[in-house]
């Protein structure tokens, strides 16, 4: 069993990971979505969200956009990170599952500047 954290706003994907609404954790067994929670965010303190995460047995997280140190505390909780990730939540857990969602490993250096959060043309 996977658990699979999308990082969410009104059932969509959040830009910015740590001011989401909640995770939607989706349980998936041979690549199939066999159960789905929602986990309200319990706030964004640094530091904690990926010890939270990983407190719930969860394997990978997905957003649109997350701070380095994030992506650094994910990695040392075990937690494979994919950022980059847009749409409903469902889909892009679907998209994890079947491998054509694929972390664009983009990183927000400041987050006051909303447009380096999203994909860099080039």
């Amino acid at each position: 069993m996977k658990k699979i954290a999308v990082a969410s706003d009104n059932g969509q994907v959040t830009e910015h990971f740590g001011h989401c609404e909640a995770f939607i954790v989706f349980h998936a067994a041979d690549k199939e979505i066999v159960k789905v929670e929602t986990i309200a965010s319990p706030g964004h303190r640094p530091g904690f969200l990926p010890v939270f995460l990983a407190e719930q047995g969860v394997d990978v997280i997905i957003s649109g956009g997350m701070g380095g140190g994030a992506v650094d505390l994910f990695n040392e909780n075990n937690i494979e990170v994919v950022i980059g990730a847009q749409g409903a939540a469902q889909e892009a857990a679907e998209a994890y599952l079947d491998g054509s969602l694929v972390s664009t490993g983009s990183i927000c250096h400041e987050h006051q500047h909303h447009e380096e959060c999203g994909g860099h043309s080039g």
